[in-house]
């Protein structure tokens, strides 16, 4: 008889100590069936209970039975506490809703193959001491041919195709080199700075050609600027870009009305060592025109040509792209196509 008080007690702590420990309505159930279930512990009991004698019955019936009305009681009210405190919880998360959190038609996106491109190559500049220079799209005569020693008449204006406005002597500039006009009659010397946008000229389109493109162009003039200048910041330029430090540069003459002398920069294939179709198995890639700036375009930019001297360079974002990238067509830039774009 003892022992089947000890047995009662022993229950009720044990029940106890459960229902402390309950997490959620599912944990709850699972202790019901524990100890009030078809085969639970406090169900085994009152099954056993027919084989007492008539003094056990008497005597043990009724504290088993209050156990069982005791347990039940102890499970429902911890069920109405826990179905109290989820009420509340979620009237909490209903007060402190943020409507701007709620976006179930959310699409994924992400920066565009120029942006991320034109990024990278700003940064590397910066590295180098330049700055991030701007100017407008919208030009005039002056800046995108007069101030760049291409006169009225002048046999060079007949390489460029040019989309002409409505309102005199106004254009959509042909080149970014317009800016580095803006950058010399307003800043002070020394000027070390870059500029990325869009150029416009009257191309036929096609696989290579766009009547809009991206453009480089940087310029660093002060008091004894070389040509040696210039060959070092493009090969930095070039290495550092293509992340490969033993890439060569070679140096061929050039044409260019805004400097004097031009050249040509060359850079070695970064995708061969033998030839390939990228390099036209030559091994060289042409990537980078620019020379010392003319005297005619210091002065025009205000700039006293007997004092300082300076160099000039610019290459095709676009043209860039497609060499690292190994894009074929530059169609591909705009063409919106997502299975194009989701690759960078």
């Amino acid at each position: 008889m003892d022992k089947l008080e000890e047995k009662i007690k022993s229950i009720q702590k044990n029940l106890e100590t459960e229902l402390n420990q309950i997490k959620d309505l599912k944990h709850l159930d699972n202790i019901r069936v524990l100890f009030l279930g078809k085969n639970g512990i406090i169900t085994n009991l009152i099954t056993k209970l027919k084989n007492f004698s008539s003094e056990e019955k008497r005597k043990f019936g009724p504290q088993i039975n209050q156990l069982k009305k005791e347990s039940e009681e102890k499970i429902n009210k911890s069920k109405e506490k826990i179905i109290k405190t989820q009420a509340k919880a979620l009237n909490l998360k209903k007060q402190n809703f943020d409507v701007t959190a709620y976006n179930p038609n959310r699409k994924k996106g992400s920066l565009h193959l120029y942006s991320k491109f034109i990024e990278e190559i700003e940064n590397i500049f910066i590295s180098m001491g330049y700055d991030i220079f701007d100017g407008p799209e919208v030009e005039s005569d002056f800046y995108n041919f007069t101030a760049l020693n291409i006169p009225q008449n002048h046999p060079a204006r007949d390489m460029y195709d040019t989309f002409w406005l409505n309102k005199q002597d106004m254009l959509m500039r042909t080149h970014t080199s317009t800016v580095q006009i803006h950058a010399m009659k307003t800043k002070s010397t020394p000027i070390a700075g870059i500029v990325t946008g869009r150029a416009f000229r009257h191309e036929a389109v096609d696989a290579s050609h766009d009547i809009m493109f991206y453009q480089c162009e940087g310029i660093f003039i002060d008091k004894n600027v070389t040509l040696s200048n210039l060959f070092s910041v493009s090969k930095k330029f070039l290495q550092t870009f293509f992340k490969k430090e033993n890439l060569d540069i070679r140096i061929r003459p050039g044409f260019f009305p805004f400097v004097e002398p031009g050249i040509e920069i060359d850079m070695q294939c970064p995708f061969c060592t033998k030839g390939c179709s990228v390099c036209k198995k030559t091994r060289w890639i042409e990537v980078f025109p620019g020379g010392l700036i003319h005297p005619n375009v210091l002065k025009a930019g205000g700039i006293n040509p007997e004092e300082y001297s300076g160099f000039a360079f610019g290459f095709g974002l676009t043209r860039l792209a497609m060499l690292k990238y190994r894009i074929n067509d530059i169609r591909y830039f705009h063409s919106g196509k997502y299975k194009f774009l989701k690759q960078f």
